[in-house]
């Protein structure tokens, strides 16, 4: 067998041979052999010493392990079991030597695995995996990850839930689920915290990616930031963010007259939409006037308490009574964009499927938690999650024809299917089960991928 991993040929059979766990990974394997991973490993991933010595083989061990549902470092000796490697392409390191490299990584190391994550999205875009010649839409969003115990180095303190864990910032492809960029914070870290740097780091990096059209970042009311629209505003960038009810906005919201608000199609009944110009953050913390304040469109949905929620918060008229006044929930945001009040009010609340990316990183990948003491090892591994995450993504796409599908659907079909080896002539052979009923799906994805063409270097 060649170091390309390729083998001779696949076929559906019962014949007997080595047995092979997780055989559908030869899927993840041919893609990121097709698309140069382990080469922009190698050239990029300089851990110092002994332990930083063949970074591919180690890193792609974790991308691997994590596709086969591993979530911890002591998984990945799982692919070490019967003949698993032959169908990798690689070898296959051993857990001990897995955890000692993620600690040798400092946060420098782990922003060399960022470059390695941009260049991979550049090359699956030319590949076909995403039209970045469109408008593209990005989400913009946080996440809590908990830990436990003192030992991790970041997590010492009780974040604001209680609870200890890391907080890192993560940008995701609306529609697709890809991530294009994330950074691993402090579990102390407020919504925002860094968020004006990675803003202009995600743009960049989608710009070199080949991003030519227009680009809309969308975030929640955590990114209600002076910086943050001044970076998007630097950066020539459409923004659509959710405002927070604090200052002026607490008054001049309930004050928009009743004949400015039009109602819409949602699921609770009496919701409506209005819109006003606004400009806000005209002061800084010093109650000094900014000189690049600028007015900006302020989108409002609005939509009255019901009775469950008033007896749930206690607002509104005590149980029997009705209240005078209606009482509403007010939900602003803030944007620069063009187009249509309600149209730019329901692309804005689309903004949660950014949740389903997050859902699928901790429960589809590894980042329910992060395994090592090593703040840099911790962020290696949210680098290496993203990696294995949308490389799912570009199978699904490239190799399956599907749209947004579940890592846990790709692996239960896919991935853990088991098969065998034989050699034949001085070639290798991989038999899957007869009577699987994706087998020939996993024939033809790999097909697909096989034809796709080398990357420029």
């Amino acid at each position: 067998m060649s170091a390309s991993h390729a083998l001779d040929r696949i076929v559906v059979s019962a014949d007997d041979g080595h047995a092979v766990s997780d055989a559908g990974l030869l899927l993840a394997a041919s893609l990121g052999q097709r698309l140069g991973l382990a080469g922009l490993l190698r050239e990029h991933v300089t851990v110092p010493g002994g332990l930083g010595a063949h970074p591919d083989d180690k890193c792609l061990t974790v991308i691997h392990s994590l596709l086969a549902g591993g979530d911890c470092i002591d998984d990945v000796a799982a692919l070490r079991a019967g003949s698993t490697q032959a169908v990798l392409g690689h070898r296959v390191a051993a857990a001990s030597t897995v955890g000692s490299f993620l600690r040798a990584f400092g946060f420098n190391h782990a922003r060399q695995l960022d470059v390695v994550a941009r260049r991979l999205l550049g090359r699956a875009a030319a590949a076909g995996a995403a039209d970045l010649a469109r408008p593209v839409t990005v989400d913009i969003d946080s996440t809590l990850c908990e830990t436990f115990g003192l030992g991790k180095d970041g997590a010492r303190q009780v974040m604001r839930t209680g609870r200890r864990g890391y907080h890192p910032l993560l940008a995701v492809f609306a529609g697709t689920g890809d991530i294009a960029h994330a950074r691993l914070r402090r579990g102390r870290s407020n919504d925002a915290t860094a968020a004006p740097l990675f803003i202009k780091e995600t743009i960049t990096r989608l710009r070199v990616a080949g991003t030519t059209g227009p680009l809309v970042l969308r975030m929640d009311s955590g990114f209600y930031l002076h910086d943050v629209v001044a970076a998007c505003r630097a950066a020539g960038v459409r923004f659509s963010i959710g405002a927070r009810m604090i200052g002026a906005l607490k008054h001049v919201i309930p004050a928009i007259a009743e004949d400015a608000w039009t109602p819409i199609d949602y699921f609770l009944p009496g919701a409506a939409v209005a819109e006003i110009s606004w400009t806000p953050f005209t002061q800084d913390t010093r109650g000094h006037d900014r000189r690049d304040a600028v007015p900006v469109r302020l989108i409002v949905r609005r939509t009255p308490v019901t009775d469950a929620l008033a007896r749930n918060t206690g607002r509104g008229a005590p149980p029997g009574q009705q209240p005078l006044f209606p009482i509403y929930d007010y939900h602003p945001f803030i944007t620069n964009r063009d187009g249509p009040t309600l149209e730019l009010e329901t692309d804005h609340r689309a903004h949660a499927e950014v949740e389903l990316a997050i859902r699928d990183l901790k429960h589809g990948m590894g980042l329910h938690h992060l395994p090592t003491k090593s703040f840099g090892g911790n962020a290696a591994w949210l680098a290496l999650n993203t990696i294995a995450h949308n490389l799912t993504r570009w199978i699904a796409r490239l190799g399956l024809g599907l749209g947004r599908v579940t890592t846990k659907t790709i692996r239960r079909k896919i991935y853990t299917v088991s098969g065998r080896l034989t050699r034949t002539a001085r070639r290798i052979h991989l038999h899957l089960p007869t009577a699987w009923p994706w087998a020939p799906t996993i024939l033809n994805a790999l097909t697909r991928i096989r034809a796709l063409p080398q990357p420029a270097t």
